[in-house]
């Protein structure tokens, strides 16, 4: 009985003592206040007036409202049944100032903003110390990742009368450590130099070239993607234990140098043991699932191999409208170090395309967009389809980039939304003025050019020019869609005087008036049919160097009626108009005069373009083009209508028209009937420069040319060619092309023209 008396008495004393702690709030006073507002501390604080506190509650008070980095000072006490909370707000940011650091050495502008923008410490923000030391250790630690191990940040702050604090970060950058030694050991599969390809960092190049690739600066970043990279190579051919973690970076003090040491520990190769598919098929074909794998038992595990037959699999279901098909790969490894895979597939449902939304067009309207595309708005969704629509955007010309995102529905998984979202380029100009040109001399000129009018689609050209050359006055109009059925329809007229012999060609000047319609059909995918006649009145007046040879008698007769007809045969599948890096152009042409006017002549005219891709960032191109005009009917073919090759647009690193045979009596060239012209190609990005522009392309190239002044005498050996590189680039005002060629193949009387200029340029 005594031992239940106390107890209860130690539990009425222990009550009795934690109720005296107790007391009633029955006001809150707040002290210390400027910026922030009474409400919004009452907002943060767990304690209201009528509240029975102790405390233990009035330290969570305080956490509460020093977690809100309102605050650099909080303290809360009770007196006389008030609750006193007496504070010291932290100060806004009156700006942070980034000092002496070496712009692009390692970070850039837009990497400080960022940097600022995530720890909050922008212009008006409320400081928090805290964030100012993450973001001082944020700063120090890329540095660290880019070598620049003895870099320092001074910090300096001041705080105003208005609670308004400075920041100043002074930079002591410190010089880069450089990469002095880069050693590979354990690698038996690959040599050492296969190895230290796979880095972007490494031992300097040639010191002219190394001063733009700086391949000896360090970077974490690129040395950790070189060891994955080693990972993959190895993969690739069946070593899936490969071991790279003992690999390391030692930096010498002293020297301020980088010592590189890779490990590799290669393990065991491993080959195909058996293949074995699960899940569901939707009704394709075993055996056509298992071609696109192409694995048989005993073959070497091929990593990339792998992926990319997966990828065929998932695109064999994505086109039979299963976007979302999901297809995983499993890889079991057994004592014998063979693998069994298993592939399990997935394809989920047929999805439909529900909107088709268009984006970036501020100019060019929706429908010229649309009638491109192999997709429309109700139909099942199948990648081909989609890929074919977005190359037959880019071939269009109008935009700089074409990409997309697809949008599946939440409420309804059998639809999608897709959006395409393009970024307009220049497709045309205004200009009036003077200008001058290589090939034409000074001209005074006004011309509208503009392949896509008022953003319909349709090309529109005209212009007045007037030049030493040339005078023209034109119009040419083109709708590549006249109706549902995708047809061409265009007309023109045109009014033009060529005076030949400032055109470093023959001494003799023709005007040329008339008119041209002309009308397309699509035949099938990405190939046309087209049909032009031209009705033109000619005037020929001939210079005295002309009249002692073959063409005095075409000069006896100045004044022709020219009636022609062609039809041209084109086929265009590049994946892009200025770059295209797949794909292949052809075209061929026949023309000829119709009896009814007065010459009498025929053309053929072929060419051929095709790219593709050799690396990530290379693309091998061959052109080719022929053109033969003779006459029929017992007519020469009049001189004026011969070829002229050489120049930018022809065989480069050769005077403009300046190829061929020449008149005695003048050394101008004859031009010829007969010219073929080929390149061979290589374009890149300029990457490995620093300069990371997709619309800049650095490009070498070879090209070759025949130009023979009659069919009957055609001689290989009247080949020119010439090896040269350039820079292709797309400006605000349009492509431009910068070319410099070495003549490989000449003769005594040709004109070398080493660098060329080429405006509306295409690789």
């Amino acid at each position: 009985m005594k031992h239940f008396q106390s107890f209860f008495s130690f539990i009425f004393l222990f009550a009795l003592s934690f109720s005296s702690f107790a007391e009633l709030v029955n006001k809150i006073e707040i002290n210390g206040l400027d910026r922030i507002s009474r409400g919004t501390v009452l907002n943060y604080l767990p304690i209201e007036v009528g509240d029975n506190i102790y405390e233990p509650e009035l330290q969570v008070a305080v956490d509460s409202l020093i977690k809100t980095n309102f605050f650099a000072q909080v303290s809360i006490s009770v007196k006389d049944n008030s609750l006193v909370i007496n504070l010291v707000e932290n100060p806004t940011v009156k700006f942070i100032d980034f000092i002496d650091y070496d712009d692009g050495s390692v970070i850039d502008e837009n990497v400080i903003n960022d940097i600022v923008k995530n720890f909050n410490l922008s212009i008006g923000s409320i400081f928090v110390e805290d964030n100012l030391k993450k973001l001082i250790e944020n700063l120090k630690f890329l540095y660290v990742q880019n070598a620049f191990y003895n870099a320092q940040i001074n910090l300096k702050t001041s705080i105003d009368a208005q609670n308004r604090i400075g920041i100043e970060l002074t930079f002591v950058e410190g010089d880069r450590a450089l990469i002095s030694k880069m050693d590979v050991t354990g690698n038996n599969l690959f040599d050492t130099d296969e190895i230290l390809e796979l880095f972007e960092i490494g031992l300097p190049d040639f010191f002219i070239i190394n001063y733009f690739t700086e391949k000896d600066n360090y970077s974490s970043v690129k040395y950790e993607a070189g060891l994955e990279n080693i990972i993959r190579k190895y993969n690739d051919f069946g070593f899936l234990d490969i071991n790279v973690n003992n690999s390391k970076v030692v930096f010498n003090k002293e020297k301020n140098e980088i010592h590189i040491k890779i490990e590799i520990s290669e393990g065991k190769q491993y080959t195909i043991n058996s293949v074995a598919l699960g899940g569901d098929l939707a009704n394709v074909p075993e055996s056509k699932i298992k071609s696109l794998l192409s694995l048989s038992k005993g073959d070497i595990f091929e990593r990339k191999k792998i992926i990319s037959s997966v990828a065929e699999i998932k695109e064999l279901y994505q086109n039979l409208g299963y976007s979302y098909a999901n297809i995983k790969l499993d890889a079991k490894k057994n004592k014998d170090s063979s693998l069994d895979i298993s592939l399990f597939i997935e394809p989920d449902s047929r999805v439909y395309i529900n909107r088709i939304n268009i984006t970036g067009n501020n100019k060019t309207q929706d429908d010229v967009i649309r009638r491109e595309m192999s997709l429309i708005e109700g139909q099942v969704y199948t990648k081909d389809d989609l890929d074919q629509s977005i190359i037959r955007i880019k071939r269009l010309g109008f935009f700089s980039s074409v990409d997309y995102s697809l949008n599946r529905h939440k409420e309804s998984p059998d639809k999608i939304d897709l959006l395409i979202e393009v970024v307009e380029t220049k497709t045309g100009e205004f200009s009036i003025g003077l200008s001058h040109s290589n090939s034409t001399g000074v001209s005074l000129n006004m011309s509208v050019s503009q392949k896509n009018i008022f953003g319909t689609g349709n090309t529109l050209n005209a212009s007045i020019a007037n030049s030493d050359a040339v005078e023209e006055m034109s119009f040419y109009f083109l709708n590549p869609y006249f109706n549902k059925l995708g047809h061409t329809i265009s007309y023109g007229f045109f009014d033009k005087t060529i005076n030949a012999a400032d055109l470093d060609a023959s001494a003799y000047s023709i005007s040329e008036t008339g008119v041209n319609f002309g009308y397309g059909v699509p035949l099938f995918k990405d190939s046309k049919i087209y049909a032009e006649t031209r009705i033109s009145d000619l005037s020929l007046t001939c210079g005295s160097s002309l009249a002692i040879v073959d063409e005095v008698s075409q000069c006896s007769n100045p004044n022709n009626n020219d009636v022609t007809g062609s039809i041209t045969y084109s086929h265009n599948s590049l994946n892009d108009y200025l770059f295209p890096t797949n794909g292949s152009k052809s075209t061929f042409s026949l023309l000829t005069s119709v009896p009814i006017g007065d010459l009498k002549y025929f053309t053929v005219e072929a060419s051929h373009k095709d790219y593709q891709p050799i690396l990530e960032n290379l693309t091998f191109k061959f052109s080719s083009r022929f053109k033969l005009a003779q006459g029929y009917g017992g007519q020469d073919l009049p001189f004026y209508k011969r070829y002229f090759e050489g120049g930018s647009s022809s065989v480069r690193g050769f005077d403009f028209n300046s190829l061929g045979a020449k008149y005695t009596s003048s050394g101008k060239p004859k031009g010829g009937e007969v010219s073929i012209v080929s390149t061979l190609g290589i374009s890149s990005s300029m990457k490995s420069i620093g300069i990371d522009n997709p619309n800049m392309k650095f490009i070498s190239f070879i090209d070759a040319g025949i130009l023979s002044e009659k069919l009957s005498n055609f001689d290989m050996g009247d080949t020119r060619s010439s090896f040269g590189v350039g820079i292709n680039w797309v400006t605000p005002v349009g492509p431009l092309g910068f070319h410099y060629a070495i003549p490989l193949l000449k003769k005594s009387p040709d004109v070398v023209e080493n660098f060329s200029f080429e405006l509306g340029t295409s690789f």
